[in-house]
Order: structure tokens, then C-alpha cells, then sequence
């Protein structure tokens, strides 16, 4: 192996890399990465799904270790893992690169807290951890962009498990050497498809990737030994998920230096990201022009192809399914006026009235937006022509969700879980993480109370 191979770079990217060599603004946006993690778990452990998880993790017994968010519950690290990836991707209200549509926190926090949490790590450590683990993600991502997708993987699985094997290594102080051979085990159990979209089975694929980065590192840490080309080898990673097409300099190209953390975005609505500029325009004409579903006659949108490919389902038949179905944002946009994660209940998917406004949207790709642009045009009954173009969402790298507007997304999601006080506390030491030195509180308030089953 040539010590200038791809996994060479990158572990000793992993090994060496110190806060103090990062520019401030990526240490903030990895620090908002980690409030907006916290917010949409605590958010996701009031689904219905995660008390199946909790009774899961009761039933199996073990080691409590690490903390599962918002159940009240301990567990070992492959379990409260698995757990908190699969609740900070459940609502689709994660973080997204916008570049690759991977989501980035979901598999990485889970691995890095999980082992912060155990080994009682200071918050700069647990922050730097955790920026590694996000950029390695994203990396990964980009070298085998837009193949890998296109061919029907879900890149928040297959890639995040890399990131997440990243930032376990980095807290367990393996080698460079190690770290190479954690990589390439997080690597050969990279899983998750696209067609689970709309099931539980898609945040199941961010809850396995932190997992197995999680189990890799230690596995490695305790004297297994894994593959040292996982990434360059001719039947490696790349080769097995992406036959199209990969491009290693994506990764090692600026690694420490240029950041792809900067083109993550986080989300202010509840569902997949290629919607979002649809509904930041029809809430914008909603409220500009005080319109309501009885007065609509139609909708017509110019979008971007990937809509179609993600996002077409003009008759979703559960919440989890509405979260990709353009129609169903658009239309609850213009009713409820926001896309919160109660605007996508099995309850509003069935409603007449959404129902109704779902058939009067229609669609047309525009191939030369980009993913976050969009033109809608809504006609009322009475003959008014109403029309808005969005070049960036909100939320996007170019149009960033302001700290301001996360504060009140955290506030919104954490207050009903954990409390206004508790959850008060929690941001206060999210927000400081870099100066935090008492991981242990942060994640018994994350914990929460005992969940009713």
C-alpha cells in the first residue's frame, strides 16, 4: 500500500488533524450540525416506531452505556447508536449536503456521542470528532456522485458508515494504520437502497451506518484486522456500489483545508430537501396574497429533475410516504402555511382537503435550475394569476437556515420532549460544546424521562 493512497490520506487526515488548525466558521457550523442533531432526535423519539426500538433494547439487555435520545433509556454503543441514527433521520428534518443529498449527522453524531458518552470525553474533543467524521461523510460522498445514487443507493447509509467509522476512530486514538483497516470494515457493511423511501426502513439505513462505523473501530481497537484498500482496490467500495463512476480526488483533494461542510444545509421543513424551494414558494404567496385551498383552480411548478426522481407520489398513503410526495408539500404548504413533521401524519395525508389541493398540482422539469430553485404559479378560481420564482431554499448553503430561525427550530421540537428548562440547559451546553467539559449532563438531559410503552 503507498502511503499516498487514498485511505493513507485519509486516515492520517483522521489521525492528525487539531481544533486549533480549524477556521472558527467551520467549528460553528459543525456546532450548529450538533444542535439541529439534538433537535430533530428528540423530536423523532415521540414516533410511534421508537417505542419499538426502545422494548427492542429492553428485551436484549446489555451493557448501558451510552444514552438513547429522549426514551430514558442507556444502552450498549452498537444499540444507543443504531437508536439515535435512526431517530435523527426518521423525520427527514436533518441536516443535507446539498451536493450528494447525503445527510450527514444522522449516521456521525450517533458514533461520536456513543463513544464521547463512555469514555467521558471533554466537548472539544467530542466537536472535532464529529467535524472529521461529517467532512469524511461528505467526502466520500462526492467521489462517487451522482453514479452511486443514480444506481438506486441511499448515500446517507453507504457513505455516512465511513464518517461515522471516521470519528469512532479518532475518539479511540487508533493509528493511522487502524484507522485504514476501520475504514475498510465500516466500508464492506455499507448498506441501504432507495426504494425504503417513504418506509421506516430509509432512517434504518442512518442507524446501521453509525452502528457498524461504531462496531468497525472497535472490532479494530481490540485486535481484528481489516482491509487496507476498501476505497483503491479493484473490488472495493467504489467498484461493488458505483461501476459508473468514482473519482478519489473528491476526497483527498483541500482535505483540512477546504471544507465540504460548508455545502450542508440544515432544513427548515420536515421532508426531502428537493422540495423545499416548491414550499418556500407557495408559503411565500400563501401569506403574500392571504390565499386558502378553496380559492386555488391550479398549480403549476417548474422544478428540478431530481423532483420527479425523489418526489412523485401525488397519492401518499402514510406520513412517512408523504415526506416524498411534492404534491403533499405543496399542498399542505398552502393550507397549514409551514412543513412541520405534523404536517405529515398518517391523520393529514388523509384529510379531503389535502387531498383535494394534491390533485390540482402539477409539475414540469426545468433542466437548467438548480436542486434548490423553483418557479410556482398558482390561478384562483377567479381568474388571478399569482407567481414567485425561488433561486435558493431556504435552509440551502447559499440561503442558510440563520441562528436565529435554528434556535427557534431546536426550541419548537425540544420544548414539548424534555421541557423549556431541560431543554434550555441542553442548547446553553450545546452552543459552548468546544468549552464543554461535562459530556455526561448534556446527554442525561438528552436522555430524558422514561418513554410510555
Amino acid at each position: 500500500m503507498s502511503s499516498t493512497s487514498t485511505e493513507a490520506v485519509l486516515a492520517e487526515f483522521i489521525h492528525d488533524i487539531q481544533i486549533d488548525s480549524v477556521d472558527k466558521r467551520i467549528q460553528h457550523e459543525t456546532t450548529r450540525t450538533l444542535i439541529n442533531f439534538f433537535a430533530v432526535a428528540l423530536s423523532g423519539s415521540k414516533h410511534p416506531t421508537a417505542n419499538s426500538l426502545a422494548s427492542l433494547i429492553q428485551q436484549e439487555g446489555g451493557n448501558a452505556l451510552a444514552t438513547v435520545i429522549g426514551m430514558g433509556l442507556q444502552a450498549n454503543l452498537q444499540q444507543s447508536s443504531f437508536s439515535n441514527g435512526y431517530l435523527a433521520h426518521l423525520q427527514d428534518f436533518d441536516d443535507t449536503h446539498f451536493p450528494t443529498v447525503l445527510h450527514p449527522s444522522a449516521p456521525i453524531w450517533p458514533a461520536t456521542l456513543a463513544i464521547a458518552e463512555t469514555k467521558n470525553m471533554s466537548g472539544t474533543d467530542t466537536l472535532l470528532a464529529g467535524m472529521i467524521g461529517l467532512e469524511v461523510a461528505c467526502r466520500v460522498a462526492n467521489s462517487v456522485h451522482p453514479w452511486h445514487y443514480d444506481q438506486g443507493w441511499h448515500i446517507t447509509g453507504t457513505a455516512g458508515v465511513f464518517g461515522a467509522a471516521a470519528a469512532a476512530s479518532r475518539l479511540l486514538e487508533l493509528s493511522p494504520e487502524q484507522t485504514i483497516q476501520a475504514l475498510g470494515l465500516a466500508g464492506t457493511q455499507s448498506a441501504g437502497v432507495r426504494e425504503t423511501f417513504g418506509t421506516a426502513g430509509k432512517p434504518l439505513h442512518a442507524g446501521h451506518a453509525a452502528s457498524s462505523g461504531v462496531h468497525s473501530a472497535l472490532l479494530i481497537q481490540n485486535g481484528f484486522d481489516g482491509p487496507t484498500q476498501i476505497l483503491s482496490g479493484r473490488r472495493g467500495w467504489p467498484a461493488g456500489d458505483s461501476s459508473d463512476g468514482f473519482d478519489p480526488s473528491r476526497i483527498t483533494e483541500g482535505l483540512g483545508t477546504r471544507w465540504e461542510l460548508l455545502n450542508n444545509g440544515l432544513k427548515p421543513y420536515a421532508n426531502g430537501v428537493v422540495s423545499h424551494p416548491i414550499q418556500d414558494a407557495i408559503i411565500t404567496l400563501r401569506n403574500e396574497h392571504k390565499l386558502t385551498h378553496e380559492s386555488i383552480e391550479e398549480i403549476n411548478l417548474q422544478v428540478h429533475p431530481l423532483v420527479f426522481e425523489l418526489m412523485d407520489r401525488p397519492s401518499p398513503t402514510t406520513g412517512l410516504d408523504a415526506k416524498f410526495s411534492f404534491q403533499h408539500c405543496a399542498a399542505t404548504a398552502l393550507i397549514y402555511g409551514s412543513g412541520t413533521d405534523e404536517q405529515f401524519s398518517d391523520l393529514r395525508v388523509n384529510e379531503p382537503e389535502v387531498q383535494a389541493l394534491r390533485a390540482k398540482i402539477q409539475a414540469t422539469i426545468n433542466n437548467s435550475f438548480q436542486e434548490d430553485e423553483t418557479d410556482a404559479s398558482i390561478r384562483t378560481i377567479d381568474g388571478m394569476t399569482y407567481q414567485v420564482h425561488i433561486e435558493h431554499a431556504s435552509g440551502s448553503p447559499k440561503n442558510p437556515l440563520s441562528d436565529e430561525k435554528l434556535t427557534k427550530k431546536f426550541n419548537d421540537l425540544t420544548h414539548p420532549v424534555i421541557g423549556t428548562q431541560e431543554a434550555q440547559q441542553l442548547l446553553s451546553g450545546l452552543e459552548d460544546i468546544a468549552n464543554t467539559t461535562d459530556i455526561l449532563e448534556l446527554m442525561r438531559i438528552a436522555r430524558g424521562g422514561q418513554t410510555n410503552r
